[in-house]
């Protein structure tokens, strides 16, 4: 059963909403999920949240409280068992999926199509109907099984967009680290976020840059 919180958009039809497909599973990477619902809320996209056990447990490990706090976030929480649920279908209109941390687990039942949960199986969803799917992938290093994963989903459509710190927008701690990537995983599908660093060229102090 889903924990519905939708008010603001009921009196629209359904071709009018713009949806979001988000899961979140066990990899590291919780304040970043925390941040690109933020994200989607504030761009008023209506998030359908699914996580995973794993997710949970690193929640809890991670960042204390942030659990209830992504839940209240999203627009509609499902039970990740619950396979039947809206997602599950290629007749639930929506702008796609992020899975954000997506771990080496998610990615191979994701690349396998072993759709044993509601997230695998709306990612499933997702490649079949041609929808943009965003995997913020973490790991370190990454495996050879894990590449392969990664190169043959890229070749399906999927994007894997690893969680991989910059430096040119000059972070001051973890928070500025985890708004850069969740603006470069809400770019993907043009969702501005106003903390987003966005590259603007070399610094160069009016010095002229020669080879």
């Amino acid at each position: 059963m889903a924990l519905d919180r939708r008010q603001e958009n009921k009196e629209k039809t359904e071709g009018e909403r713009k949806r979001i497909l988000v899961g979140i599973s066990g990899a590291s990477g919780i304040p970043v999920a925390l941040e690109v619902l933020k994200g989607l809320q504030e761009a008023g996209v209506e998030s359908h949240l699914m996580i995973s056990r794993g997710g949970e447990l690193t929640a809890g490990q991670e960042a204390p409280g942030s659990l209830e706090e992504m839940k209240a976030l999203a627009d509609v929480v499902y039970d990740n068992r619950d396979i039947g649920a809206a997602p599950a279908s290629g007749s639930f209109r929506n702008m796609g999926m992020i899975v954000v941390p997506c771990s080496m687990k998610t990615l191979a039942g994701i690349h396998s199509g072993y759709s044993d949960s509601l997230l695998l199986r709306a990612a499933d969803v997702a490649l079949k109907e041609r929808r943009k799917l965003v995997l913020a992938v973490r790991e370190c290093p990454f495996g050879t099984i894990h590449l392969r994963n990664m190169y043959e989903l890229s070749s399906m459509g999927a994007v894997i967009l690893p969680l991989m710190l910059s430096y040119y927008n000059k972070p001051e701690n973890l928070q500025d680290a985890a708004r850069h990537l969740a603006g470069k995983v809400l770019d993907q599908f043009g969702v501005e976020y106003r903390p987003f660093k966005r590259w603007e060229g070399m610094e160069t102090d009016g010095i002229l840059q020669r080879d």
